[in-house]
């Protein structure tokens, strides 16, 4: 007998998350929509917070990895082992109001080709109502941003952005499937980015949803140890923008990207602790250069939109990188 198809499969990636996993578990449980799958996946967590999860029904599916895999190897496990035409990743310190599940699925009819769409998320923390991020932007520099940190105002209309925030994203998983998931060379940190970058090359968009919110703690098991979200950032942000950007446009746009990561560079010199990192970060990117130029010719070989029309995707004032600007595009 087969077993029945969801509307939608979410996935937890669980290390070390506390007791931020039973609270964003909790949240599930109280959704609106309840047709949905659950995995949660963990990966080799030392702290007993498997322990402290609530009572499951059969909708929950508990994967012990018994290692730490990364973000991006245990998503894709997940999401390969999934029935439903929809995944929803769910970070485990991120926490979904009770409609979250059924906007999210509602904002994919509402324009051709959607095959991503992101979450409005709050500081779950914070004393006032401040948004952690509306969709994740690209500058034409090769400099990717979470759009709204820090901002206390309401969240943007729903409409088009680059691609969205994992801590809190819903997927086509057909096409999640056919691009390969997540870069496990990755690890974590920008694997979205370059998804979304992936996924925009061939044709497909990005909705950013004001409706489906989640309150986020931001980095509660990453911030432990600071320096491993730097050098993730900086090696991955290098290897997103030489695996994708279309060749004439990686020409075009290298000597911009070169003069962002240095004055990254330069900025981290005046930070504390952020120096080694970044520029580990920087080398390490240049080692796995070559092997990140060979799979760009796959990556390439499956473009589908111009290059004028990728262009219009990108973010272009460098106030909004500096301001962590929104930039939403709206639904004709």
């Amino acid at each position: 007998m087969e077993s029945q198809i969801s509307k939608v499969s979410v996935i937890i990636v669980n290390y070390n998350a506390g007791d931020w996993l039973a609270k964003s578990t909790r949240s599930l449980l109280s959704q609106m929509e309840a047709d949905f799958e659950c995995f949660i996946v963990d990966n080799g967590s030392t702290d007993g917070s498997l322990g402290t999860l609530p009572k499951l029904d059969k909708r929950f599916t508990i994967i012990e990895l018994g290692y730490n895999a990364g973000f991006a190897v245990a998503n894709n496990h997940a999401a390969k082992l999934a029935n439903s035409p929809w995944i929803a990743l769910l970070n485990p310190d991120a926490f979904a109001r009770p409609d979250w599940l059924e906007k999210l699925l509602a904002e994919t009819t509402i324009a051709p080709n959607i095959a991503m769409v992101g979450s409005t998320q709050y500081l779950a923390l914070a004393d006032t109502p401040t948004l952690d991020g509306a969709g994740d932007c690209y500058h034409f520099s090769g400099i990717a941003y979470r759009a709204g940190y820090g901002h206390n105002s309401m969240p943007p209309a729903t409409g088009f952005v680059f691609g969205p925030c994992a801590a809190a994203a819903l997927y086509d998983r057909e096409k999640f499937l056919e691009l390969g998931g997540f870069d496990e060379r990755f690890f974590c940190y920008h694997e979205d980015v370059d998804l979304a970058f992936r996924m925009q090359l061939t044709g497909f968009d990005c909705i950013q949803s004001q409706a489906a919110i989640v309150d986020h703690v931001s980095s509660a098991i990453a911030s432990k140890v600071p320096n491993f979200a730097i050098y993730h950032g900086t090696r991955n942000r290098i290897w997103t923008f030489f695996k994708n950007m279309p060749a004439a446009l990686l020409i075009l746009l290298l000597p911009v990207h070169i003069l962002a990561n240095l004055a990254y560079l330069y900025w981290a010199l005046f930070r504390k602790d952020r120096f080694g990192p970044t520029l580990q970060g920087v080398k390490d990117a240049m080692v796995g250069l070559p092997e990140i130029m060979e799979t760009r010719r796959k990556v390439q070989n499956t473009r589908k939109i111009s290059m004028l029309a990728l262009l219009s995707k990108f973010t272009w004032s460098p106030i909004k990188v500096l301001r962590r600007g929104i930039h939403i595009r709206k639904i004709p």
